[in-house]
């Protein structure tokens, strides 16, 4: 009898050591024999941009807040027809900001504060799809009434492809980097081991501040560079 219960309790010990593993943490995978290398790699790209935003409107001043939202909605239509027969779509013209503001006169310390004018402003952005227009627009913008302008900033319509050759250019950084090491330290680079993917990035280049003047404003497109990271690890023997 004895020995029944012995055995019945050893059985109950296996039994259960499967429900205990299952409540265990899977084990990390065991490395290979070898050297783990991680490099870290920026590859980049460099495009011509091909779209133009700027910033354009029309601020506006008078003695009362009707008068000069009045002023500035009939300035700003002007702008804004003067884009649209100009060629921009409506679809890349966006209203951006607007503002009503009281202006208040310097008094004595301790007086109240007196308004003596209010200040309206209403602006939007415009994307030029054809940057070498941009100057003769911002010469049209301005004779039309925009009297606030700031851009452009440049960049591209289809970014996509110019990150892929970035993201190419990474990997090739990466490679090559540990081929170096590899050699440096007497081993060869055995397999990949892992990619990660990082966040890519846009340098967008700003155009020279512009001067207004009799010929139409200078708009240089110049290049972009497009950056992308990859962070790889590598196995080397």
């Amino acid at each position: 009898m004895r020995a029944m219960i012995q055995g019945l309790a050893v059985l109950a010990v296996f039994a259960a050591v499967p429900a205990a593993a299952q409540d265990m943490p899977p084990r990390p995978p065991m490395m290979q024999d070898g050297t783990l290398l991680e490099i870290t790699a920026e590859g980049h790209s460099t495009r011509v941009p091909d779209v133009a935003i700027i910033e354009a409107g029309v601020t506006t001043q008078a003695p009362t807040a009707a008068d000069a939202l009045a002023q500035n909605n009939a300035q700003m239509n002007k702008v804004i027809a003067a884009l649209k027969a100009s060629g921009v779509a409506d679809r890349d013209i966006q209203t951006s900001t607007i503002s009503l503001q009281p202006q208040y006169r310097n008094v004595a310390d301790g007086q109240p504060q007196v308004i003596f004018a209010y200040m309206a402003s209403n602006s939007v952005s415009v994307r030029f799809r054809d940057v070498s227009k941009a100057g003769s627009i911002l010469d049209l913008l301005v004779k039309q009434g925009a009297n606030t302008i700031s851009g452009p900033n440049l960049t591209l319509s289809k970014p996509e492809e110019a990150l892929n050759e970035a993201r190419v250019d990474a990997v090739a950084q990466a490679r090559a980097r540990a081929e170096l090491y590899a050699k440096a330290a007497g081993l060869r680079v055995d397999r990949i081991l892992s990619i990660s993917d990082g966040s890519p990035s846009r340098v967008y280049p700003m155009a020279e501040r512009f001067a207004m003047a009799d010929k139409s404003v200078p708009v240089q497109a110049g290049e972009q560079q497009i950056s992308a990271t990859v962070t790889m690890r590598f196995l080397l023997k």
